[in-house]
Formats: C-alpha cells, structure tokens, sequence
C-alpha cells in the first residue's frame, strides 16, 4: 500500500464546477475530521490539517465550526451517529441466510473500519474523561452505545460488555496500526487471525499502515 502524501486529500477535492452547499461542506470536512482526529487525537491535529485533508482553506473550517473544541465534538457526534445507524441498520435487516442479530452487528462495526478514523476517533474521546467539554460528551456517546446493545439487540449485561471489550479491542489495535506487524509477529499474526476470521483480508486491505499519516 502506497504512502499517503502529506497533503493527502481524505476524499477527492469537489468538482471545481460545482458549488457545494455548506452542509455538504461540513459532511467533507467531518469525514476528513475523523481521519485526522483519528490519527493524531484531539491534542495532537490541527484545524490547518483538517483543512488539508478536505480540500479546503483553515479558515473556512474555523469559519463553519468556530474552533477546534467545536469540530472534534462535531466529529465525535457524527462518528457515533454513523456507528448507531451502521447498528440499527444491521440489526432490522435479518439477511439472506438468518445470521444472528448479533453476528450482523459485529460485522457492521468491522464494516466501518472503511470509515477512516472512526473507531481511533472515540476511542480518542473516551480517554478524555477529564476534559470539561470533550468529557461529558463522551460519557454521553459511551452510554448511548451500551444502551444500544442492552435496551435495543437486548443483551444480558454481560454479554453487552463483552461486546464493547471486544470493540475497544479492534479499535486499540487498528490505532497502534498493528497491521504493520502482520505475518512477521507470530502473536500479532494470531490476533488479527482471531478478531477476523472471516473478514480478514479485506480489513488487511483498509486498515491504515505505519507509514500513511491519517
């Protein structure tokens, strides 16, 4: 996989023809939000990277959001907004072949690692707990995720936190970009293998390297 530019463009730049409505823009600029917050975290991006990474100038993304606290809760609201959907959406449609609900849900979270920077993007926002702003949001989106699992696929408590365990799990690992050590690290090679039995290959293709900068 090739090395991404450091101007790299999350999505391609819009047709210059085109005008885009502002709440196009704003979905362009979340989408390079969370590969950006997601690589670097909160502390570490920059609006000028996000802007980068849109296709757009820094000061029309301060302009849209006011400031860097605003956009990454704005990134944070829609990473759990497109985690939910991906959920409710898996969990109405029983499929072709009766798959569990809860088989369909697991896949749909490993589905979204395309999603570049989701997972690393609330998992950032979990650990800001202190955080007067960022924390209390968190907290929120935490939550709704275990109500999630417990009032909607109704889980038993313990395999609703099974569930999370396991999603915090593939989150840690696609944020340490493990992927770099698989095939040379026999133990990490077991790990992947046993997280992804069926979806390996396609995740070993769009998990994001070492040397890609979001």
């Amino acid at each position: 996989m090739s090395t991404q530019p450091a101007d790299a463009v999350i999505e391609d730049r819009p047709d210059p023809a085109k005008r885009l409505s502002s709440d196009e823009r704003r979905r362009q600029i979340l989408r390079a939000a969370l590969a950006v917050f997601g690589a670097r975290g909160y502390e570490g991006a920059t609006t000028d990277e996000v802007a980068r990474a849109a296709g757009v100038s820094q000061p029309y993304v301060v302009r849209l959001f006011g400031s860097k606290e605003n956009l990454f809760l704005a990134t944070i609201e829609d990473a759990l907004a497109r985690l939910l959907a991906a959920f409710r959406a898996a969990l109405a449609d029983e499929g072709t072949e009766g798959e569990p609900a809860g088989k369909r849900i697991g896949q749909a979270y490993v589905d979204l690692i395309e999603v570049r920077g989701l997972h690393q993007t609330l998992a950032n926002a979990y650990l800001m707990g202190s955080h007067p702003v960022i924390g209390p949001a968190a907290r929120r989106g935490f939550a709704a995720v275990w109500r999630f699992f417990r009032d909607e696929l109704k889980l038993e408590a313990d395999e609703a936190r099974a569930f999370m365990a396991e999603g915090m799990l593939i989150s840690t690992m696609i944020g340490l970009r493990l992927v770099d050590d698989y095939g040379s690290d026999p133990q990490i090679t077991e790990l992947f293998r046993a997280c992804f039995p069926t979806e390996l290959p396609h995740v070993l293709e769009v998990v994001p390297r070492g040397d890609e900068r979001w």
